[in-house]
């Protein structure tokens, strides 16, 4: 069993950058993968990026070059490091923890989940 807390959210202005984090709750942090997903109003829940349990990091195109995932075991943390921000990057962002899983980009592959954190970027 393990808590998803994310953190860092908030306004910015285009072309800014923010760093959200998601702290874990629980055992054995370092053997999950952990994944990054947002949802904007209207849209269904949609794949940023993820982090394996090796170190091994996946992106979403639309990200690819501006955000960049890390973790640090230790403090059971994992970040999203988000720069060159766009208004089509606005949604609340969750992190999503999972184990023993092939596909890093499948929701329904992920037991756990954050309460997300609102991520807004102004025109």
């Amino acid at each position: 069993q393990v808590q998803l807390r994310e953190s860092g959210g908030g306004l910015v202005q285009a072309g800014g950058s923010l760093t959200l984090s998601c702290a874990a709750s629980g055992r054995a942090f370092s053997t999950y993968t952990m994944g990054w997903f947002r949802q904007a109003p209207g849209k269904e829940r949609e794949f940023v990026g993820g982090i394996w349990s090796r170190g091994v990091t996946e992106y979403t195109d639309s990200v690819k070059g501006r955000f960049t995932i890390s973790r640090d075991n230790p403090k059971n943390t994992v970040y999203l490091r988000m720069s060159t921000l766009k208004p089509e990057d606005t949604a609340v962002y969750y992190c999503a923890a999972a184990r023993g899983i092939s596909r890093i980009a499948a929701l329904n592959e992920y037991a756990y989940w954050g309460q997300g954190t609102q991520v807004t970027v102004s025109f």
